[in-house]
């Protein structure tokens, strides 16, 4: 059998390894093994029971819910039985759903619990393709009379009783599929408008899958740990690609509020993340050790100042010294592995940022304690990566080299094109935009960058978010947002000036840093709105900010600021489900404080 689908790469791997471990979720505090067996006659069920209900090769199912191996099941069900798959984010509410199921023409809503159901409910009258909504939890459910419900365990239970009835049909269906058939249809977060469907085809995720699997040397005695939204490019390149060519362990958390407490159980061997999550890490870090005894925290200073020298001296290509090299293991021995050990990363050989742009000063934080990370690039419409770096050679300031296999160039406005295998079929319904990305193969990306002598890409923008300034100078925002939230009291940081004279910046505080620091300086405050109007916080943050001034050429300074006096939510459509910044959102719902900076003094 030729692997050149998923459900045949999943038969395959289980073919080899039928009683090794595939996956573990964690229920009521308890850790569950899953084989590989076991994982294939789940998606064996889904796809029988799919089929059983009319779902048709062409066809498309929305899938609906939280990190969990019903996810999964789901998504390779629905692939085996010859559909496509469309994933939703949890978060989105009604109307964001319904865009995306009647856009998607989606014939069934396969959905975690009743309050996905409820959205369901909503909107089902308007999107006449859906006939079925099968649920994962049917708490609160049970007793619920709807002739379109249907519970995941009678789906499966269908699909049991299909297989005894022709026990030849899921190897048939799966033996049609085709590399270039259509595996999923991911919708864009849309940064700038509506989002759009990348058709994904079954090739590019088992392409990208292998290669990310070179780049990261990827075994079946690797573990990695799923949390974020799964419907994700990114998420899924862990789950879905390099699991299903390198066969690694894939450890589903019990809850979004555990993952901290399963990275200690857990302690995976690969640890992917957004900037967002590192930054809370460091952030704890540092505020940690502020509150340590004197003399942890002089262990601390010192153990990290000779890490910081050490990492300094890698990354200029330079081999330490022996003094150097001596302290340095007996600092990473005495201080930094039990402080890896208390954040679940005693057993990370690599950990990798994605889906935004992270603070330089964030990856050589953590290269200095002895965390590799390794920032990557890429976007839904290239199948999650372009470029990686591996555990042995990187540059920091740069999102590594392309993958095997990959063509790149900079076009004459500085924009990034590339072509490999896993370059989308194009946006679902959408021919105009599908002709503005897709050019003879090649993806145009929107992000400008360049490549060095060495291969080596680094990204400068979006093109669509580069700031000329009222003097004529060009700015990249993100490189001076991601210096601020470098700071442990900065949560966002939405940098503005197209066309005004001067810099100005809104700013999200981080509410349990900055919190505490009201507590331990006395200031008074009662709700989080007047903690960000009090006099002492507002010091605070231009302190900040003069650091980040301090670094950067006058005209790329931050002359004013306005803190916001909340926080940033995917439901006001002020960030997307990976935390990045709708800016043409910001601009338009913060007109007035932006305007305000501007007025003269």
């Amino acid at each position: 059998m030729t692997v050149d689908t998923l459900p045949k790469a999943l038969v395959d791997i289980t073919r080899k390894h039928p009683g090794r471990i595939a996956m573990r979720r964690k229920e009521l505090g308890i850790w569950h093994d899953i084989s590989w067996s076991e994982y294939l006659e789940k998606v064996r069920q889904v796809a029988l029971g799919l089929h059983a209900l009319g779902v048709q090769p062409g066809d498309h199912v929305a899938i609906i819910g939280e990190n969990k191996p019903e996810w999964l099941y789901s998504a390779l069900g629905v692939m085996s039985a010859g559909a496509a798959f469309v994933g939703v984010y949890t978060t989105n509410p009604a109307a964001e759903c319904e865009y995306v199921v009647g856009h998607a023409g989606a014939v069934v809503y396969i959905c975690e619990d009743e309050e996905q159901f409820d959205k369901a409910l909503v909107f089902r009258s308007r999107t006449p393709d859906l006939r079925k909504l099968i649920v994962w939890d049917m708490e609160g459910l049970r007793h619920y009379q709807d002739p379109m419900l249907m519970s995941f365990n009678d789906l499966l239970a269908l699909g049991g009783k299909t297989a005894q009835e022709t026990p030849e049909l899921f190897d048939s269906l799966v033996a049609r599929g085709k590399a270039d058939d259509m595996a999923g249809i991911i919708y864009t977060s849309g940064t700038t408008g509506p989002p759009k469907g990348a058709m994904l085809s079954h090739e590019g995720y088992l392409w990208v899958g292998k290669q990310a699997g070179i780049v990261t040397r990827a075994t079946p005695d690797d573990e990695t740990i799923s949390f974020l939204p799964l419907n994700h490019v990114y998420e899924q390149i862990f789950d879905l690609m390099v699991h299903l060519t390198a066969g690694h362990i894939v450890n589903f958390t019990e809850n979004t509020d555990t993952v901290i407490k399963d990275m200690q159980e857990v302690s995976p061997t690969l640890f992917h993340a957004v900037p967002r999550i590192w930054e809370k890490y460091y952030s704890g870090i540092v505020l940690r050790m502020a509150d340590a005894t004197w003399f942890k925290k002089k262990a601390y200073a010192l153990a990290l100042k000779i890490g910081t020298a050490y990492n300094t001296s890698k990354l200029q290509g330079k081999p330490p010294s022996l003094p150097l090299s001596m302290a340095y293991h007996l600092a990473y021995f005495t201080v930094f592995r039990k402080l890896k050990e208390r954040l679940g990363f005693d057993r990370v050989r690599l950990g990798f940022s994605g889906a935004a742009p992270i603070s330089h000063n964030i990856l050589k934080y953590f290269q200095s304690i002895g965390i590799p990370i390794r920032e990557g690039y890429g976007m839904t419409e290239t199948t999650g990566i372009t470029h990686m770096s591996d555990e042995f050679s990187f540059k920091l300031g740069t999102v590594g080299r392309a993958l095997p296999e990959t063509e790149v160039r900079i076009a004459e406005d500085g924009e990034i094109l590339v072509r490999h295998k896993g370059i989308f079929k194009g946006y679902y319904r959408d021919e105009e935009n599908t002709r503005e990305a897709l050019h003879d193969g090649w993806m145009h990306t929107g992000d400008v960058g360049e490549i060095d002598g060495d291969g080596y890409l680094k990204i400068t923008d979006r093109k669509k978010d580069l700031i000329i300034t009222a003097g004529g100078k060009n700015i990249a925002p993100q490189y001076i947002e991601n210096l601020l939230k470098f700071s442990p009291y900065i949560n966002d940081a939405v940098v503005i000036g197209d066309g005004r004279k001067y810099l100005t910046a809104i700013i999200v505080i981080d509410e349990e840093n900055v919190v505490k620091y009201a507590q331990d300086q006395r200031v008074q405050f009662t709700t989080f709105a007047s903690l960000t109007r009090a006099e002492e916080v507002v010091k605070l943050i231009q302190d900040e900010i003069n650091k980040v001034n301090d670094q950067m050429a006058r005209v790329e300074n931050i002359r004013k600021f306005q803190i916001l006096d909340k926080k940033l939510y995917t439901e006001d459509g002020e960030v997307t489900p990976t935390m990045k910044v709708k800016r043409k959102s910001i601009n338009t719902q913060y007109c007035d404080v932006i305007e305000a900076m501007y007025k003269e003094s």
